[in-house]
This record gives C-alpha cells, structure tokens and sequence, in this order.
C-alpha cells in the first residue's frame, strides 16, 4: 500500500488551524424528502466519463480523477464517493490504490462496490500542492463545483453522497461534515486532525473514525476529537469506547448509543500500524487485506435512499422467496433473511472476533450481513469466518458464532427445500431465539418444529 503519511505532517498539526469563511450554502435540503431527487443527470446520455478532469473554481485550474461505474445506467441513481488523499499525496494514489493497485483504490471502497454490483461513482480531486489548507473555504468551495458539474453530467443520488480520507484527507472530510451536513450522508475519516477547519460544524452527519493507538503524526486524541464533534451533534450518549491495548495487534469497533436516528456515530481504534489507513490484525503491517475497507463499506451502505430515516423492516408482503435447496451450493455474497423477521443474519457490530454470537438485524448490505455458501456446505463471511455451533455443541439453545473456517462439521450447514437451514453434526435448526424477531435478537440451534423462526431465505 505504501500510503503512510509519516512525520512529514507533524508541523501541520500544531500550526493554527485555518477557519474556513463563511460560504454560500447552495447544496441543500438533501434528506428532506422521502426519495432521492432526479438530478440534471438522469435520464440523459452521461457527459463525463471515467478519467481526469478539469474545473474552474475560486479562480483556479483545479482537478479531480473520475470513475463511472461499468455498465453506467442513466436512468439510475449511483451512490458518489468522493475519496480525499493525504499531505503529499495525489488523486492518481488514491484512484489507483498504489502499490496495492485496484484492491486498494479508494481505500479498497470501489473493489467491494464492483462486487455489490458497481453501484457507485468514485471521485479522487487533486488538492492545492498536494495538501487541503482550505484557506478562505477554497475547497469546500471545490467539492461543491465538482458536486455540480458531477450532477448535471451523471445520476447521482443526491441522498448518498459520502466522503472518505485519510490524515489531511481525513482533515478535509471533516471540514466537508462540518461545513455541508445537509450533502454529505455520512463520512469516514481515518486518522485525521483539524487541520481543514470547521464552519458551523453544529449540525449532525453519520461519522465514523478510525485511529491507530501509536498514531506518532497525529495522535489519537485528535481523532477522539473529531468523533466527539459529532457524539454532540448526533445527541449520542457520550462515552469512553474501549480501545486495543498497546501490544494487542487488534482493533475495536464500539457504536456509540443513544444517537438521532439516521445519524450514527461508530469510532474504530487499533494497535499496529500507528498512521495507516489499512492497518492488519496481528502485525505492524499494513495492506489492501485489512479490516477497515470491510468496516466503512458496512457504514456507508447501510443508508439507503430517501434521507436519514433507516429503512423500515421488511413486511410480510416483502418477505423473499422460499431457500435454495442444497444442491444449490455455490451462493455467493447472499443475505441470509428471517422468515418471521425479514432481517438478516448480521454479525453484531462489524466485529470479526472469534466466538462473536450472530443476531437478527435489519437488512443494509453490509460485509457482516453477506454471506457465501460454499459447495462445503459452510456459511462463510467476510472470506474467512465460518458459520459455527458453538463449543461443538448439539444440544438445543447452543449459540450460533463466528469462527475461523476449520471443516468442523459444526461449520457444515444444509440448506433445506422447506426452508430451514439444519446443522450437519447436530441436525438442529437455525433458530431466533424464542421466536423473537426485534434488532439483536440472538441466533441458536434448536430442535426443528417448523415456526416461521426457523425458516431462512437466501437473497441476492
């Protein structure tokens, strides 16, 4: 990956921070509707196209790299990341994905874009001598040039707009949270500083941080800063989120409680890579093989268009088609839906800890809601964790985990024609607990008896 922006940026971060001027607002009233407005792009051919280009703004040449989904459809609405590079970093690292080349572009956002069906538009600009100083809101200014030009020439949902970068590039995310609440949906900033500024900076955005605990270019208590911002405005329960002793080579990931509905707060901090934006489980290493790329996919695609409201639970009418048989094996990156329910199979909290137990969990198209069904008879997520009866158990109420894939046959799954799924070892069924079907309900085995509780679909 080779993306480190090592102590080349310390004398940013205790120069004065810029204040961003007070801008006219032009792009507003995103969520305020139930669906996402048509923009001037829609329905028409597109007039941009992947590649670089070129904008007037504030006076100046400014550019940014563009990447149009394959397949473009005009008549549908594309997600818009907009990915901000780091201090001496370019728009072509951050589109390529560097050393680690397509795995990692945009943070590793558009590779796991491609696979959920290239369901989104991707926007690297080029800051001012490498760097986004802000200075008198230039940039701010910029990204809202771009959001016009991208607009009128594609179809944007103007309800999924986000922002990711990393350390000045996550500075500029900040800036774009504080100063455009009403544009941007939600934001990722890894291991960012005020170093961008702050105009208004009052409203809520759903945020997520990431910071590494041995941060030596910007210390974790700057990110711990930024999340706080927004634990205020999101009228989140405050509180001290655990993080990864020194030496652990681990990261957690806590969701704060309590926040505006629509508007979460989730803060990822880790032992390892110190100023990285991919750090990896278990070394001081980094790549295109870590977790956070899995983690911000998960918090960006869990809104869906029509504004800050979360989708509402499946009704009976919406309830998917019955289970594939098992001579379907093979199914790839499914959502595994309750038939009393209509949520998902979902691994609490993004967290790929062995032992995790599974719950039911409204449906949102994240990386620990998809699942693959292999011809080994395993449910596996996030291409290495299992499906798994805990302890080996077979006795009714044993909990359903996660665990390193290990050909135990109480990772072995068959999917039924009735629609239950039934563990090999111990022929019980996949179960919501006590017939529940509410967020967090918890996933057991127990003895088939054909409620609608024991019945599962596979959707696409």
């Amino acid at each position: 990956m080779r993306v480190r922006a090592r102590a080349s940026l310390w004398p940013i971060a205790v120069v004065t921070f810029v204040v961003l001027a007070l801008v006219s607002m032009t792009l507003t009233g995103r969520f305020s509707g139930t669906a996402s407005a048509a923009t001037g792009g829609c329905g028409t051919a597109p007039t941009l196209a992947s590649g670089t280009h070129t904008i007037q703004s504030s006076g100046q040449n400014r550019s940014y790299i563009l990447r149009v989904p394959a397949n473009y459809d005009a008549n549908h609405p594309y997600r818009l990341i907009f990915g901000f590079h780091w201090v001496g970093g370019t728009a072509g690292d951050v589109d390529s994905g560097g050393t680690d080349g397509y795995n990692w572009s945009y943070y590793g956002l558009r590779r796991l874009a491609d696979n959920a069906g290239n369901t989104t538009i991707f926007v690297a600009p080029q800051g001012i001598n490498n760097g986004w100083a802000n200075s008198n809101g230039q940039d701010v200014t910029f990204v809202d040039d771009m959001l016009h030009q991208l607009e009128a020439g594609l179809c944007v949902d103007t309800t999924e707009i986000f922002s990711a970068g990393f350390s000045y590039g996550g500075a500029m995310t900040y800036a774009l949270a504080c100063a455009r609440p009403t544009v941007f949906r939600a934001v990722a900033v890894y291991s960012g500083a005020n170093l961008s500024g702050c105009s208004g900076g009052t409203q809520p955005v759903a945020y997520i941080g990431l910071h590494g605990i041995r941060d030596n270019v910007l210390p974790i208590s700057n990110g711990r800063a930024l999340r706080d911002t927004f634990v205020r405005n999101n009228g989140c329960t405050p509180q001290s989120p655990p993080e990864p002793a020194y030496g652990s080579l681990t990261h957690i990931v806590t969701a704060y409680s309590g926040c505006r509905t629509g508007y979460p707060v989730v803060w990822a901090a880790f032992d390892g890579a110190g100023h990285d934006p991919g750090p990896i489980d278990g070394c001081t290493c980094d790549g295109w093989m870590t977790w956070t790329k899995d983690v911000v996919w998960s918090f960006f695609t869990q809104f869906q268009s029509g504004g800050p409201s979360p989708t509402p639970s499946p009704t009976a009418s919406s309830t998917p088609s019955p289970t594939p048989s098992p001579s379907s094996g093979g199914q790839q990156n499914v959502e595994v839906v309750g038939g009393a329910s209509g949520r998902c199979l979902d691994v609490p909290n993004l967290s790929t800890s062995n032992g995790t137990q599974l719950q039911l969990w409204d449906c949102n198209g994240g990386s620990n809601q998809r699942w693959t069904y292999t011809a080994n008879k395993q449910l596996m997520v996030y291409g290495n964790k299992c499906l798994d009866a805990s302890g080996k158990g077979t006795t009714n109420g044993t909990p359903v985990i996660i665990y390193d894939c290990n050909g135990g046959s109480n990772q072995q799954w068959n999917l039924n024609a009735n629609g239950t799924i039934t563990g090999v070892q111990s022929g019980l069924c996949l179960d919501a607990n006590g017939g529940a079907t509410a967020n967090g309900t918890k996933i057991i085995i127990w003895s088939c008896n054909g409620g609608s509780n024991q019945q599962w679909s596979l959707r696409s």
